[in-house]
């Protein structure tokens, strides 16, 4: 199993700023697990986004020369990629791409036709500069807003997607509405159907979901999954307190079970979750 850790995802609801120092240390932390690839931080307005306006510096404080992990930075458009772009450590630029229109203008104020217009001129500045776009498809398991979804919708952004040569896709689950029985057709339908497309699930969970979700995934041959330590983070439109970010810690044991090897270093894990603690204390499920 190929393992995602998003702290940028847990820390960028937080209303307390974090100091840079701390989130450079905590991200080091997690440098040293060997986590395939760590959601650092965001190119975003300061704005829309104040908890990350400290990126850039975060990013010159990190520790590469020892980790295999990759950094992926959350953009939310041509812009945001622009400027990804001055930094070669940076190997994935993530893009919030909504199924729901009135998602995607909310998130990043743009319509869908904006936002694929976006999709399109990062992807080729990414293949131009040798980084790769990750295109998250968010409200991929459905919307609060009543707009238009099914496994049909998904699977019609996927093939636009394919069309313009993205390469990586990772279905949402924004709000934590997903079900097994949403989660499982939708994977089994998408990933025979576009071989040259990894496929990844970003699945938001109440404490007594998480597992039917991860499995119904995983059985139908998704084996990217994104999580955060400790459940932390996740959408604040959820209308359930509890509902978070996939722990990471029940990854692991999911991955344990099912004899995935995940090739992460135990004690460092343990370290880092220590450090979590440290920095969002009583919010660690």
């Amino acid at each position: 199993m190929k393992l995602i850790e998003c702290p940028r995802d847990a820390m960028q609801g937080l209303t307390d700023f974090i100091p840079t120092a701390t989130k450079t240390a905590y991200l080091n932390s997690l440098l040293r697990v060997g986590f395939d690839t760590l959601d650092f931080g965001s190119f975003v307005s300061p704005k829309a986004i104040p908890q990350l306006r400290d990126t850039a510096e975060v990013l010159a404080g990190l520790d590469l020369s020892q980790t295999r992990t990759k950094l992926l930075a959350i953009v939310a458009n041509r812009r945001g990629a622009e400027t990804a772009m001055d930094y070669p450590e940076i190997s994935y630029l993530g893009f919030p791409l909504s199924v729901s229109e009135t998602f995607q203008r909310r998130n990043t104020n743009q319509t869908i036709a904006e936002a694929l217009a976006d999709v399109a001129a990062m992807h080729e500045l990414c293949e131009q500069r040798g980084k790769t776009l990750v295109a998250y498809l968010s409200m991929g398991f459905g919307n609060p807003y009543g707009d238009p979804w099914g496994p049909e919708t998904v699977a019609a952004f996927t093939r636009h997607l394919a069309a313009l040569g993205v390469r990586v896709v990772a279905l949402s689950d924004t709000i934590g509405a997903s079900t097994a029985d949403t989660i499982r057709p939708l994977f089994a339908e998408l990933i025979p159907a576009f071989p040259q497309i990894e496929f990844g699930a970003h699945l938001h969970t109440t404490p007594g979901t998480w597992r039917e979700k991860v499995q119904a995934a995983y059985e139908a041959g998704c084996r990217r999954f994104d999580g955060a330590i400790g459940g932390i983070g996740g959408c604040p439109m959820a209308a359930d307190e509890l509902t978070g970010n996939m722990p990471t810690e029940n990854l692991l044991s999911f991955a344990a079970e099912v004899g995935e090897p995940t090739g992460l270093d135990m004690a460092a894990f343990a370290w880092a979750r220590d450090e979590a603690a440290g920095v969002f204390g009583a919010a660690i499920h």
